[in-house]
């Protein structure tokens, strides 16, 4: 709560005690039984309240008779009337129980609505005005009726930081004719008791409950009204976030933006005293401004590098396709205009009309600032995040160029305060299911098309790049390395060898700093060939196709020229890893069976590759895919020697060679080998239940998890069926501890994978290098003796300490 409210309730609190108990010290009562049944009905009317909509507040009956009770009775006997009232009204059924505070600042409010309005009536009225004068009796009522609210209205405003005018008008004001007829019956009240007796009175209580029964009908409507009217509202909010996840569905890095921009461009809204109405649609703005992406090709859209004239012509009409959208939605506020114009600079040089200063809207002119800012400092395809300092640095210099200047100085004024605010008001993001197979539906109702031809884009890079004006000896040249590059690619079968060769002719065309040639292997470009500077960064990525600049070109099949390394997937966000580079050049290379990966070089230079250096290289680029794909197509017979087909691991007769390999680097070296034998326990029943692709699963399963649960040094093969053996080098009984328990969870969570979840263990053989063994032959024998040993123990035990035995396991890793 601010200090200042604290302050008000104090102050608050502190008068109406004060009154109140001055009043008590001098309490007397001239007719004490009028006073106590008077003091029962308003205890008894307390409990007819309707509650007050947009704030936590009632109003009862009870102020008919706290009015009576200013004309009839002394100052004390009013404020005890009044008192006791508001008490029964804040306990009885209240929709949230009240705190201590709350009920003292309601009472302390009475006792000095009630002071004020005794000393209206008695003091400067009375002089002039019989007692029975209506209007000393309406002034008196007017005066309570505005104490009392506008002391509640404060502290409201002041704890919610609204405007104490704006909320007392729109909570209070509009109640005051019901005031004004309240006071009206008690003046008749008043009336009939002074002519008949204060008992006749009690015969307009049935009058008192009509009204205040139609009052409550009226006011629950209101509260229906206002509920339906705050549904109505949701279901819009609703609707326009569902909107902006279509717009995440094309551009995925639009998510984080769109929320973060909503929560600065609100807040600066609010401080520049924009109405409700046009706040509402700033929020809406904020969320759909980026809506008309939507009729903008995917490539461009997700393009990690600067687009060319033709692409930026494209992108320019997202503000009127996404104004021509939002126009069919009829919003009840105007979020049109800012969504047409949220690229409209302050000098008129934006677009789509070059609109200029006061032209342009305010919404637009917020947005336009705020989307700016939070691109600057966001990643991008093209480029990384700019530190908030910077980003507001450059957002500085274009005041008065491209953005309004007033905007600019509140948000330099309050981007730290805005940033930590976006940050917590975080929600979840929404999961798209776009990476998901649907397994049904074979083919489409008119057939598939017949194999695409080579993609016409590439065809054009290659015929547009073309320069009239180059010599005759430059072209001469030119047709005498490429030839000298289709030679030396001819004559190489091994892909080491081949992209080195690329590498090297390619640099006398096309100077570079570094070159890497990725090849794709399922959905990732793993790097093959990489060549200068940054050249172990390069060689630890893993690049999932689609992201990052290499991922792009390899998913869209298309070129890029002058592209930013720095936003390749895999060091993107890790501080670890920076390149120095700055420009980058890459070109899909596609082979006869489809892409093959992706061909890049890097210069240090901003902007330093030419439209003639991408010419040249996508002139070549068939040439090098061809020599790529018949070098992985040698490697692959050769492959296949060494490796199991199902779990890519080491094969038996690969594991006898680095077998032998160790046993030699160990005795030379002097120090230990552990062969390590496991056999899986429960595989067969696998097979037999689920079948042999259920099996095969499995068994790729525990691959990849003694890939993952061993050291990089280690050697892991499959001997055959269920059986697998690692080489540990320096590993001893202690050291392996640790690591067979990792194993043996692996091929427990391996077979919870099953249809029906099997307990799958591990039967495990260890052999030490040289205690065990002095050779190959007798380390691989001595561990396999142990391993069934180790299985024919295991079978003995029942299958509970078996169970217990994994769930051991299992906490211990």
């Amino acid at each position: 709560m601010p200090i200042r409210a604290k302050l008000y309730i104090a102050l608050i609190i502190a008068s109406g005690s004060a009154g109140l108990s001055l009043g008590m010290l001098q309490f007397s009562s001239a007719d004490p039984l009028q006073f106590w049944l008077y003091f029962l009905v308003t205890l008894l009317t307390s409990g007819l309240k309707v509650r007050l909509p947009m704030v936590f507040a009632t109003l009862s009956v009870n102020f008919l008779f706290i009015l009576v009770g200013i004309v009839r009775f002394g100052l004390p006997e009013a404020m005890m009337l009044g008192a006791g009232g508001i008490f029964v009204q804040c306990l009885w059924r209240p929709r949230v129980r009240p705190k201590a505070i709350q009920i003292a600042f309601s009472v302390a409010a009475i006792c000095l609505a009630i002071i004020s309005a005794h000393s209206v009536f008695h003091g400067l009225l009375g002089r002039w005005m019989g007692e029975l004068h209506p209007i000393r009796l309406g002034l008196a009522a007017m005066t309570y009726y505005v104490v009392n609210t506008v002391l509640v209205a404060g502290v409201i405003g002041l704890t919610e930081n609204k405007s104490i005018y704006r909320t007392w008008y729109d909570t209070y004001f509009w109640v005051m004719r019901y005031h004004m007829a309240a006071a009206s019956v008690a003046w008749l009240i008043v009336v009939l008791s002074k002519q008949e007796g204060w008992q006749a009175a009690l015969v307009l209580f049935p009058l008192v409950y009509f009204i205040y029964r139609s009052y409550r009908m009226y006011i629950d409507r209101l509260q229906k009204d206002k509920v339906h009217v705050e549904e109505i509202a949701g279901l819009h909010l609703r609707t326009i976030e569902a909107l902006a996840l279509a717009i995440e569905a094309k551009d995925a890095t639009t998510h984080q933006h769109l929320q973060r921009v909503r929560v600065y461009a609100m807040a600066i809204g609010a401080e520049v005293g924009m109405s409700q109405t046009d706040l509402d649609a700033l929020q809406a703005a904020a969320l759909l401004h980026d809506i008309g992406k939507l009729a903008v090709p995917e490539h461009i859209i997700s393009k990690p590098g600067k687009l060319t004239p033709e692409e930026f012509e494209k992108m320019k009409i997202h503000p009127i396709v996404g104004a021509e959208i939002l126009e069919e939605v009829k919003f009840p506020y105007p979020v049109v205009p800012i969504v047409r114009a949220h690229h409209e600079k302050w000098d008129g040089s934006g677009y789509p009309y070059g609109l200029s200063g006061e032209e342009i809207p305010l919404g637009a002119r917020i947005l336009s600032v705020v989307d700016c800012f939070d691109a600057l400092a966001s990643d991008r395809q093209y480029r990384r995040a700019l530190p908030l300092d910077q980003a507001m640095g450059i957002v500085i210099s274009e005041a008065g160029k491209s953005f309004d200047p007033v905007i600019v100085e509140i948000i330099q004024r309050r981007y730290i305060e805005l940033e930590r605010k976006a940050i917590s008001s975080g929600g979840e993001k929404v999961k798209l299911s776009m990476d998901v197979k649907i397994e049904r539906g074979l083919a489409p109702a008119t057939g598939f098309a017949e194999s695409a031809e080579p993609d016409a884009v590439l065809l054009q890079v290659t015929a547009g790049y073309t320069d009239p004006l180059s010599s005759i000896a430059e072209a001469t040249q030119e047709a005498h390395m490429l030839y000298e590059l289709t030679q030396d690619l001819g004559n190489s079968l091994g892909l080491q060898e081949a992209l080195a060769f690329v590498a090297v002719r390619l640099k006398r065309l096309i100077p570079y700093e570094t070159v890497a040639a990725y090849i794709r292997r399922d959905d990732k470009l793993i790097p093959e060939y990489v060549s200068g500077e940054n050249l172990r960064l390069f060689t630890s990525l893993e690049i999932p196709v689609g992201q990052g600049l290499s991922g792009w070109v390899a998913e869209n099949n298309k070129p890029i020229l002058n592209g930013n390394p720095s936003v390749e997937a895999g060091y993107l966000n890790d501080a670890t890893r920076y390149s120095t580079l700055r420009s980058a050049l890459a070109v899909p290379l596609n082979g006869v069976n489809g892409p093959l990966g992706v061909l890049a070089l890097y210069r240090a230079e901003r902007d330093a590759f030419s439209k003639e250096n991408l010419r040249i290289l996508v002139a070549i680029s068939p040439k090098v895919a061809m020599a790529i794909e018949n070098a992985l197509n040698h490697r692959l017979p050769q492959t296949s020697i060494a490796t199991d087909y199902l779990t890519n691991l080491p094969n038996a007769r690969s594991l006898f060679l680095s077998l032998d390999h160790e046993v030699s680097r160990s005795r030379r070296e002097e120090t230990t080998l552990a062969v390590v034998v496991c056999d899986l326990d429960g595989f067969k029943q696998v097979n037999d239940r689920f079948g042999h692709l259920a099996g095969n699963k499995v068994l790729r399963l525990i691959a990849n998890g003694l890939r993952e649960a061993c050291d990089a040094h280690d050697y892991i093969a499959r001997m055959g069926g269920d059986e697998f053996v690692m080489l540990i080098p320096g590993g001893d009984e202690n050291s392996l501890d640790s690591r067979i328990a990792r194993i043996r969870n692996v091929v427990r969570l391996a077979g919870d994978t099953t249809p029906e979840p099997c307990h799958l263990s591990l039967s495990v053989g260890i052999a030490i290098y040289p205690q065990d063994g002095a050779d190959a032959e007798e380390l691989l024998a001595e561990s396999d003796r142990r391993m069934y040993r180790s299985k024919r123990l295991r079978k003995k035990q029942p299958a509970s300490m078996l169970v217990a035995e994994s769930a051991v396991t299992a906490a211990v890793s």
